[in-house]
């Protein structure tokens, strides 16, 4: 056996087992110094006992579709690279948000996907990724937007403003966020010709076969994407508003709906570090939905438990399939399990 042979088979069962143990100790620390989270977890405790149960439930059931809805756009992106199951894009999927958990605005989540393909295929599976997380954010800009335009005209007034930007700034902020939609979608729908033009770069000629796939997209296949993007925000909008009125933040419910909207654009749009991001959550869900209901635990709980459920749940089933992740495979078509 071979020093490089023998060198790739003792990677193989090394890094997977040395990244479950520190992803494991990391996602222990940020829960444990996570503020909020005694009383999220009494409210959780109580919430068991309520009539309303039924909604946290559903919570909880939405989050596999979630994550389902995201591990199908991600097995259609790279079918043209490589074909993978449905289990092993969910498990990818999973293990992505494992590594996202503990990376600068959740770009380890990239790494952890294009573990589960060919050794070959994986700068090429970063590229086609991105094509999907491009999706989501004009899913969440557009209503993002549309959310910020409704707040404008109809929560806003002498007595409930954003706490730090008047109207005006509010006025520019809308319009600064329009454009870059558009500019979102038209390099979107335009991916095809923008990388045959960037591969005409000399720096960037000699790497032109890492994102040459991208070429191959058709506004059909873009337009599928977007629709699984944007039925995935519907869900997370859905698990938002489930848990807001579990915790008695009982408002307008189309108030509530566009309120959660701007939310997520607020979240999409500002970097967040691991340590501090559940922080972050609490405090922009509190300035937000402060305007609608003076129920400052149930907005926070929320905010918190959502967190637990659509982040540190997938995470910690990823760090489980982390374990048997191989980083080198044997040079045979993959089939899927």
């Amino acid at each position: 056996m071979s020093l490089k042979k023998k060198y790739k088979i003792l990677l193989n069962y090394f890094v997977g087992p040395v990244l479950f143990v520190v992803l494991s100790f990391s996602i222990y620390r940020q829960i444990h110094n996570q503020p909020k989270l005694p009383e999220a977890w009494l409210a959780i405790k109580h919430s068991f006992n309520g009539p309303d149960r039924w909604k946290l439930y559903l919570v909880v059931g939405l989050m596999f579709i979630n994550w389902g809805l995201e591990a199908k756009k991600w097995q259609l992106l790279i079918e043209g690279v490589q074909r993978v199951s449905f289990f092993r894009a969910y498990r990818a999927i999973f293990t992505g948000q494992a590594i996202a958990l503990n990376t600068l605005n959740g770009v380890g989540e990239y790494v952890g996907r294009v573990a589960y393909l060919e050794d070959g295929n994986r700068l090429r599976g970063v590229a086609l990724s991105i094509v999907g997380s491009l999706s989501q954010i004009i899913v969440t800009m557009v209503m993002g937007v549309i959310g910020l335009v409704y707040v404008r005209m109809n929560i806003l007034d002498a007595t409930h403003h954003l706490q730090g930007i008047n109207r005006f700034w509010l006025d520019g902020l809308m319009y600064a966020l329009s454009f870059w939609a558009i500019i979102f979608v038209l390099i979107y729908f335009q991916l095809s010709w923008l990388t045959k033009l960037i591969e005409k770069i000399p720096l960037v000629a000699k790497y032109a076969f890492y994102i040459q796939k991208l070429e191959d997209f058709h506004w059909k296949e873009l337009t599928r994407i977007l629709i699984l993007s944007f039925v995935r925000y519907v869900v997370f909008v859905l698990q938002y508003l489930l848990l807001l009125q579990l915790f008695n933040v009982d408002v307008n419910i189309w108030h509530l709906s566009w309120m959660v909207c701007v939310y997520f654009l607020v979240l999409a749009v500002i970097p967040s570090i691991p340590i501090a991001e559940l922080g972050f959550r609490g405090e922009t869900s509190q300035a937000l939905f402060g305007l609608l209901s003076s129920n400052t635990l149930g907005i926070i709980v929320s905010s918190v438990i959502i967190w637990l459920i659509n982040r540190v749940v997938p995470a910690i089933a990823g760090t489980l399939f982390i374990l048997g992740l191989r980083i080198f495979k044997n040079n045979t078509k993959e089939t899927d399990p």
